[in-house]
């Protein structure tokens, strides 16, 4: 995965113009015919296509095919921390008998897909996608692979897009109006240069120091904050987190969003934004919202999910038919991507995200 591709799938957060492009790279990195990128909330839809597939989808949308297709569903309903494909949320007999299928896709040559699910405490769904012919079969699991790597920065940078309504933003105010949600612009220093109307309501999660350095109450999500911002030209650090409030509960989830390419004509000397999607306590988004906002891998998700709900380490590893160690290891990772100490704030964290049953 180049650092290349990476930085111009940020730059398309701002110039969807480039969605189509990227799209069809993932399309061709998967031996896949195209890609479909897909956002609802409420009553209003975005989208857009690599060419190759975008007809077929213009007609799966006016055609009426998308309201009674239930693939969209079945992604958002699974919001798993990963791609899948239709053999895992359908049997081969219930494909076979999908009218959708039938009728629509592999009479266009199409059939099989990778994709991904993302609910946002926004209220955007996004649908993100690889569409491969019919006659060349299932999208094997080295490609799931390469797709599931790219992730985080897809879902990241679709999240943007998503907020944009898929337009381009002209000037950094046109960019926070459209984004609703409280974001700060930031140097290579951390220093604020722009806030959006929203940041206002910060307070109770931040702090201005010495020369506008941004500083964030919370001293586990701060100390993810600084490390995202100082290795963000080498992705190496989590730049999706957690911020907590003084009584020890989520109110945020913060992503770190390089400002890359033709971006830069927006936000001038902006190195990368800050992003806060507010959590509703009132509502109390369930855990598919954590799968969908933190860079967690698929086993990562199950184990956070079983850890809300109270299962001990032990009993999770008997479970999944694994080693004790290695749910240890996956849980000092989901420690780690949270902004959390230890595996009890863990388990308050996604406890206070989960509905429950």
């Amino acid at each position: 995965m180049s650092s290349e591709f990476i930085d111009r799938i940020y730059e398309a957060s701002f110039a969807p113009a480039l969605w189509p492009g990227i799209l069809s790279e993932l399309a061709e990195m998967t031996d896949s015919k195209g890609g479909l990128l897909l956002s609802t909330k409420e009553k209003t839809l975005n989208w857009t296509a690599s060419d190759s597939v975008y007809g077929a989808f213009d007609d799966y949308l006016k055609g009426g095919w998308f309201r009674r297709c239930g693939r969209r569903v079945c992604l958002l309903e699974q919001a798993h921390s990963a791609f899948l494909t239709e053999l895992d949320y359908w049997t081969e007999d219930e494909l076979q008998n999908n009218d959708i299928y039938q009728d629509f896709f592999y009479p266009r040559d199409l059939g099989w897909s990778a994709g991904t699910g993302l609910i946002m405490p926004t209220g955007d769904h996004i649908v993100l996608s690889v569409e491969r012919a019919r006659e060349r079969g299932p999208i094997e699991t080295p490609y799931i692979s390469v797709l599931n790597e790219m992730r985080p920065h897809l879902a990241r940078a679709a999240m943007m897009a998503a907020r944009m309504g898929l337009q381009t933003a002209t000037t950094a105010k046109d960019a926070f109006s459209k984004l609703s949600v409280p974001v700060i612009l930031l140097d290579l220093n951390g220093t604020g240069i722009e806030c959006s109307s929203e940041a206002d309501t910060l307070s109770d999660a931040i702090l201005w120091g010495a020369n506008e350095r941004l500083v964030l109450k919370d001293g586990d999500a701060n100390e993810l904050f600084q490390k995202a911002l100082g290795s963000l030209d080498t992705r190496s650090a989590v730049q999706s987190f957690a911020i907590k409030t003084d009584d020890g509960r989520p109110a945020y989830v913060a992503h770190v969003v390089p400002v890359s390419g033709s971006a830069h004509d927006i936000f001038a000397r902006g190195y990368a934004l800050l992003v806060f999607n507010p959590i509703d306590r009132k509502s109390k988004p369930s855990i598919d919202l954590l799968r969908s906002l933190f860079d967690l891998t698929a086993a990562e998700a199950g184990v956070a999910r079983e850890l809300g709900a109270g299962v001990s380490v032990e009993q999770i590893a008997e479970n999944g038919s694994v080693s004790i160690n290695t749910v240890r290891t996956q849980v000092r990772k989901i420690i780690e991507k949270t902004g959390c100490a230890r595996m009890p704030e863990v388990v308050s964290l996604i406890s206070n995200l989960t509905l429950p049953h």
